[in-house]
């Protein structure tokens, strides 16, 4: 027994129906190894990988359509990686990356149950500085992220993380559910030479359920940029 409890969805987009295996609530926790602890992740904050939350649902749509032919992608804070899923049956090159240290066993499971091939995983820890490409993870034209900005010192642990990791004219792209954190995240960006195109997401999710929040793109001085489908 695993210690935890788990529930199967399906997840429609773009037409695809997605088979997912999530936790069954956010009252799940389970470290017996003390793994989770070790890497500084509380009972709290544990179960919150294993949902779909409303941004990767927005995510995910958007990724449905986004260009992403001859791109190498990262999914950031990837949780159970649902944009992954969309954009890997798109064929595109993805690598999935979170700091959970049960998002692999749930990628492999959800990638089998959908007859998708594997997909390159990489645990990160974005309080990690990778300035010397020690963890072997390298540079993605296209990054992307939902609802990533929930605890105070992640702003600039994250906006260092994608600096780390972003090519030249890479762009970025973040889901955000109007979290407070948001402004902080901007500013560390430009710090770093990042510019903000912010736009506002579809006020529904594509099951129809109510959504407030934002498309937060990101791209340096003088390259071009694709702005993602906000569904308006």
């Amino acid at each position: 027994m695993p210690g935890y409890q788990v529930k199967h969805q399906t997840v429609t987009i773009g037409g695809w129906d997605y088979a997912i295996c999530s936790l069954l609530d956010n009252q799940q926790y389970a470290d017996p190894q003390g793994t989770a602890q070790n890497a500084g992740m509380g009972e709290s904050g544990w179960p919150l990988f294993g949902q779909v939350w409303p941004s990767a649902r927005v995510l995910a749509l958007a990724m449905d359509t986004h260009a992403i032919a001859g791109k190498r992608i990262l999914e950031i804070g990837a949780g159970l990686a649902l944009a992954s899923l969309v954009m890997h049956r798109r064929e595109g090159d993805v690598t999935v990356t979170d700091w959970h240290p049960l998002t692999e066993t749930f990628l492999q499971d959800n990638l089998r149950s959908n007859t998708l091939d594997n997909l390159p995983y990489h645990a990160g820890n974005w309080a990690i500085d990778d300035a010397d490409g020690a963890s072997g993870l390298g540079r993605f034209d296209l990054i992307v992220g939902s609802d990533v900005l929930y605890e105070r010192q992640q702003p600039d642990q994250l906006a260092r993380f994608i600096d780390q990791h972003a090519l030249p004219e890479a762009e970025v792209i973040i889901v955000d559910p109007d979290r407070g954190n948001r402004s902080a995240f901007a500013k560390a960006m430009a710090a770093l030479g990042w510019s903000m195109k912010m736009t506002t997401a579809a006020k529904t999710q594509e099951n129809g359920d109510p959504y407030k929040g934002r498309f937060l793109n990101f791209t340096k001085p003088g390259t071009a940029s694709v702005s993602p489908s906000t569904g308006r």
